[in-house]
């Protein structure tokens, strides 16, 4: 192991001494002073594995030395000591690069926990042999630039809160924020926020003892302890109710959480990081979402773009959804004819990259041979120079029912309803109603025979058999 040295800037020499002790164990040898004029010099007559400095100087704010350090030694980890309940301070400090914070008077395996993860930082932990690392795809500047800002934040320790649309990517930002940093050796662990019942959340996230409640019948950990010494990633973090963001926070202030019926609080270590596609600042305003919970939430915020911000990367992440599912699959790979991939060029994918996944699936079975024809993507969207080559939906007079939704003067779509339509929730709920009906049409005709089905409504008898499965009749 490469030998390691800490710099530690404190004016009180009793702080200094504890801190030394604290990671002697480590490995972690230590240069001491009490100012920021001496932490200057030091930085520049020798490199340094690590940083740590008191808030309050004699001579300045260990804020300076943060910034002092982003500039001229951005590659140095660096954590400030705060006074307790100091949330403003703590908070500034990380916005303006620091790795951590530690507040006063601070726990001893709190401070050699953090110490540990900065320091494998530089040893590699950005990259492994034979990791099957998840990819951000995309060649467009908009992505390139999510990408830089995904490699930045996995050097820190901050809290991060990404928002986008549903369909864009937050869990996989996230996974990729983990497996970057000095943490990707450790547990990463996805909770849907949504998702657990009300009064399951204590114990969900913090654990319980046993025979604290009927049908505890031993002590089991939580999300916070599953994920110790990794990541918790908080999807859907809005969907919190206010009990539960209360003692959320509380975990989070004091990096402890105590499991229903125990006595004692059990201290954790894990970075946080959380999603959502609402506005949690209306939220707040609203009164719906703690405004100390947001606060610290959101230390740092990362947005995605929807999918129609970069419509340059459709034809890149159709390949690679296409080689995917050819991949579990087993079958060959189909490739996008150039009249499908206009249409999913122009198509506003309302539910994002998940959106795309979904029309491909669906358009890998249903396409014959190996090309994936326009038709196959059955979009409620068409555009108007396609018109010919993909059918339209007929009334029962033999009319189109609808026209193209958007024309080559149109800048923006525009919906036009099928008349006599039944009120619907929206267009392809619509959609699927009619395919409901033509294949039942067929079923019963053939004697529900779905090979002769198939043949009757011209479609492969895979085809027929998805569509079966997806639309809930099989």
């Amino acid at each position: 192991m490469d030998a390691c040295n800490a710099l530690i800037v404190d004016d009180e020499a009793d702080i200094r001494e504890l801190i030394e002790m604290t990671l002697l164990p480590l490995g972690v040898s230590c240069l001491s002073v009490e100012n920021l004029g001496e932490a200057r010099l030091l930085l520049k007559r020798q490199p340094f594995s690590f940083c740590i400095t008191d808030l309050r100087l004699p001579d300045g704010s260990g804020l300076e030395l943060v910034a002092h350090i982003q500039k001229h030694h951005p590659s140095l980890p660096v954590a400030v000591i705060t006074a307790h309940g100091n949330v403003e301070s703590a908070v500034e400090a990380l916005k303006l690069g620091a790795f951590d914070f530690v507040p006063k008077p601070f726990e001893l395996a709190v401070l050699r926990n953090m110490v540990a993860t900065a320091l494998r930082l530089n040893r590699g932990s950005e990259g492994r042999p034979g990791d099957n690392r998840p990819v951000l795809l995309g060649k467009s500047g908009i992505m390139a630039e999510v990408r830089a800002l995904i490699a930045k934040l996995a050097r820190s320790q901050a809290p991060i809160l990404i928002h986008g649309e549903s369909g864009t990517g937050k869990e996989l930002a996230a996974r990729l924020i983990h497996l970057s940093g000095p943490r990707a050796d450790k547990p990463f662990v996805p909770v849907n926020c949504g998702a657990i019942p009300e009064h399951l959340m204590e114990s969900e996230f913090f654990g319980y003892k046993k025979g604290s409640f009927t049908g505890a019948a031993q002590d089991k950990g939580g999300l916070f302890q599953a994920a110790q010494g990794g990541t918790l990633f908080l999807d859907e973090v809005a969907e919190l109710p206010v009990q539960m963001q209360v003692k959320l926070l509380r975990a989070i202030q004091e990096r402890a959480v105590r499991p229903v019926g125990a006595q004692v609080e059990v201290a954790t270590d894990v970075r946080l990081l959380s999603a959502t596609h609402k506005n949690l600042a209306a939220l707040v305003q609203e009164g719906m979402f703690r405004q100390d919970l947001f606060y610290r939430l959101n230390v740092i915020q990362m947005r995605l773009p929807s999918l129609c911000e970069h419509p340059e990367d459709i034809p890149d992440l159709a390949e690679a959804i296409l080689d995917r599912l050819s991949q579990e699959s087993g079958g060959a790979h189909p490739r996008l004819a150039p009249t499908a991939l206009a249409v999913l060029r122009t198509y506003p994918f309302p539910g994002n990259i998940r959106e795309l996944e979904n029309i491909l699936e669906r358009a890998f079975t249903l396409c014959e041979g190996q090309v994936i024809q326009a038709e196959d993507l059955l979009l409620p969207v068409v555009e108007n120079r396609l018109r010919s080559s993909i059918p339209v939906p007929e009334t029962s007079g033999g009319e189109p029912a609808m026209e193209p939704l958007i024309s080559p003067t149109d800048s923006e779509p525009k919906t036009v309803p099928y008349p006599s339509a039944p009120v619907v929730n929206d267009l392809e709920g619509y959609l699927e109603s009619l395919e409901k009906a033509a294949i039942m049409r067929a079923l019963e005709a053939s004697r529900y025979n779905k090979t002769a089905a198939a043949e009757k409504l011209g479609i492969s008898f895979r085809a027929l058999r998805y569509r079966l499965k997806k639309l809930g009749l099989d």
